[in-house]
């Protein structure tokens, strides 16, 4: 007899839940911690069942995607060794050499915004600045900024729309901006993160063209998608939340933590995708192997089993508890890039700016999924 189909538990992609992701995984995480969608795919909300998951990496396995993924779509022992390589590009040395650039990119974009007049922040302040950062890291031109844009609008919109055939399109438009970057260093003319990538090895072998095309993926579309809504979030927040600003002021060595913590609040990455790779029970539900399952960080930063009130802003979190970055092998190897783009840019606000204010009559409108935080954000900076 076949398997009777199972009852869903909720629509992940229902009209409330797209308009108001947070809310909605607040309530699921009460309601239902472990849930199954109307899409066969199983969500993990509670902070402890995220946490276990993502440690039982022989459980709950990495490689999800059809396309080539190094090393976020790799499990041990293959991803160990393409991890090293990645690792070496956010040491502590990197970032120090990285940081002027960065600083100055910081300055300037700050200073080329009008003070007294309503701005559209995502679009003037937070996605070029994700695009320069970037572009700077990798050691492309600026000429690239406007194509990325573009591109990076394209791509959330063909993963909304749920086409596959158009996801894998857009997908390819943006390996090919990749090859063509590839391509221009192979005269040796350069000496760039990306010409050094050409020349890495995993087993004494160099990395092969398609392996370096999603390490750069990776790292870019996390950069213009997560990192600028984070930029968005950060504002807003300190736009709504003038003691933040106070206790900046005070203390700007508590710059990191404070950008922690917003983000804990308002989380800028919903959730990643996980296959279980055995039937395993979680919170009394039992997830079948080769089932999709999303660990859903959007939520778990929020558990009130955790954090007590989810939006309450506090400095002495536990350590450990926030999962901004990730937990286990899979630890966000770009966190030192982003905590570094985040103590600049609330330095040189801090020094380039009095006040920050929502505009009353232009209310902030969402981000839907897969993005997260602010799709339209208008304030003034004085």
């Amino acid at each position: 007899m076949a398997d009777s189909p199972r009852a869903a538990d909720w629509d992940a992609r229902a009209p409330e839940v797209l308009t108001n992701q947070i809310g909605a995984y607040d309530q699921m995480r009460n309601r239902c911690p472990v849930a199954l969608d109307k899409d066969g795919h199983w969500s993990l909300f509670k902070h402890a069942d995220v946490v276990a998951a993502l440690k039982d990496h022989e459980s709950f396995s990495n490689a999800v995607s059809v396309h080539v993924a190094v090393p976020n779509g790799m499990d041990p022992p293959e991803h160990t060794a393409y991890r090293d390589v990645v690792n070496q590009y956010y040491t502590p040395e990197r970032m120090s050499e990285f940081e002027p650039t960065l600083r100055e990119i910081t300055a300037n974009l700050i200073d080329s915004l009008p003070r007294g007049e309503d701005i559209e922040v995502m679009s003037t302040f937070a996605e070029p600045f994700a695009i320069a950062v970037q572009n700077a890291f990798m050691g492309w031109s600026d000429e690239l900024a406007e194509p990325l844009m573009a591109w990076n609008k394209r791509n959330h919109q063909a993963v909304l729309s749920q086409d596959r055939e158009r996801i894998s399109a857009v997908a390819m438009e943006f390996d090919a901006h990749i090859r063509e970057q590839i391509a221009l260093r192979s005269s040796g003319e350069y000496d760039d993160v990306t010409a050094q990538l050409m020349q890495d090895t995993v087993n004494g072998e160099r990395l092969a063209p398609d392996e370096i095309v999603a390490i750069i993926r990776n790292w870019t579309v996390g950069e213009l998608g997560t990192m600028a809504a984070s930029f968005g979030i950060i504002i807003e927040y300190l736009a709504t939340h003038p003691e933040v600003w106070e206790i900046l002021r005070a203390g700007p060595q508590h710059a990191v933590a404070v950008s922690d913590e917003i983000l804990r609040i308002h989380p800028p990455l919903i959730a990643n995708r996980r296959r279980a790779t055995r039937d395993i029970t979680v919170g009394g539900r039992d997830i079948a192997a080769n089932d999709r399952v999303n660990v859903v960080w959007a939520s778990a930063n929020r558990d009130e089993n955790v954090f007590g009130d989810p939006d309450e802003f506090r400095l002495d979190r536990p350590d450990g508890a926030n999962v901004l970055y990730g937990v286990g092998i899979h630890y966000c190897p770009g966190a030192p890039l982003a905590r570094l783009e985040f103590r600049v840019l609330l330095e040189e606000l801090l020094a380039r700016v009095t006040n920050i204010q929502l505009v009353a009559d232009k209310p902030a409108e969402r981000a839907i999924f897969p993005g997260s935080g602010w799709a339209r954000l208008n304030v003034r900076f004085e």
